[in-house]
């Protein structure tokens, strides 16, 4: 990855929705403007629930086409027998049920972004259509003798390793290339878990009463987000809000609020401590506390030491054992780091 695609955030309502200060969730961020600053296409790679449409609509209104309309297609829900139709529109009389004229998707997202999701879904005829798609951008309605030509930006979106299809014959290796120009991999939740506190408290605040106070994330709560793998990433994170908002009684979420499924009963051998859950709650505080400090520094050490009442190289150690690093929150383009040095020192 080369400096030019790690300039600072840039402070636009389009990145609001993207919350985050994990190091490899920032530096995904801090690419979007720099994708967002032409037309080539773009395919955004993760897990479900990562945030995939997020990471597509930032792209699209940080750039020039942000006036225009983002229109998103569910690849899986495109037949073969009306791909042209969906795709390009049809004129009256054009087949059988083509009582009048109809615009397609692609007219539809004239002067803006066309979001194809599951685009490892698309079958093997529909495949080909989307090449010859993207290598003119022309297209013609059915039953129209007329080309048009399109003005959109081609934003693709998978669930799936397409590498891996493509070496398994399951998706054209030609169209692959087309689509990934620019590749963006969403990390899981399991790989930010730094992230989840921080995540789940934004939650809280958009899904608290209207008029009501925030509820706040008890240390017992705390501890099983932290516990948790999340499968479902940052989706099934938001759900998880969305209930403690609605069970929990008073101002604090309980682990029993979030409604997580259950953990598996320990062995003999094994128990889930006081101690234990009271190790995870201190961590899962500490993280919190770094990360608010370090933001209100704007990631100056010194400064972050001063207001915590600690030295310099114990608060370096400290957030060296949380993977934070400073330097992700001044604004300023991070170097590839070359080794495990301590960020603070």
């Amino acid at each position: 990855m080369t400096s030019d695609f790690l300039r600072p955030l840039p402070s636009i309502e389009a990145l609001g929705a993207l919350v985050g200060q994990n190091s490899h969730f920032m530096n995904v961020i801090r690419r979007l403007p720099v994708i967002a600053d032409g037309d080539a296409t773009v395919l955004v790679a993760g897990e479900t629930g990562t945030g995939k449409e997020l990471i597509a609509r930032a792209v699209h209104y940080l750039s020039r086409r942000a006036a225009f309309p983002f229109v998103p297609v569910n690849c899986g829900a495109l037949p073969d027998t009306l791909l042209e139709s969906e795709l390009f529109g049809h004129e009256r009389g054009a087949f059988t049920d083509a009582h009048g004229s109809r615009a397609g998707l692609v007219q539809e997202a004239q002067g803006g972004t066309l979001c194809f999701d599951e685009v490892d879904s698309l079958t093997p005829r529909a495949q080909v259509v989307l090449l010859r798609f993207l290598q003119d951008r022309t297209f013609r309605p059915v039953g129209c003798s007329r080309e048009q030509r399109a003005d959109v930006r081609f934003i693709a979106m998978t669930n799936a390793r397409l590498a891996d299809r493509v070496a398994r014959g399951q998706f054209r290796a030609d169209l692959y290339y087309r689509l990934g120009v620019f590749a963006v991999d969403v990390p899981t939740l399991r790989e930010r878990k730094d992230d989840v506190i921080l995540l789940a408290e934004h939650f809280l605040r958009t899904y608290a009463r209207t008029g009501g106070p925030v509820p706040r994330l008890s240390p017992s709560a705390a501890a099983a987000l932290l516990a948790y793998d999340w499968p479902g990433n940052v989706r099934e994170l938001e759900n998880a809000a969305v209930r403690a908002v609605q069970l929990c009684r008073g101002e604090q979420v309980e682990a029993e609020d979030l409604g997580l499924p259950t953990q598996a009963e320990p062995t003999v051998g094994q128990t889930t401590s006081f101690s234990s859950l009271k190790r995870r709650a201190i961590e899962a505080f500490e993280r919190d506390y770094l990360t608010n400090l370090l933001r209100r520094s704007a990631g100056n050490v010194t400064r972050a030491a001063h207001a915590a009442g600690k030295e310099r190289r114990d608060l370096g150690r400290l957030l060296k054992k949380h993977g934070l690093d400073p330097r992700t929150f001044t604004g300023v383009p991070l170097p590839q780091r070359r080794d495990n040095s301590d960020p603070a020192a």
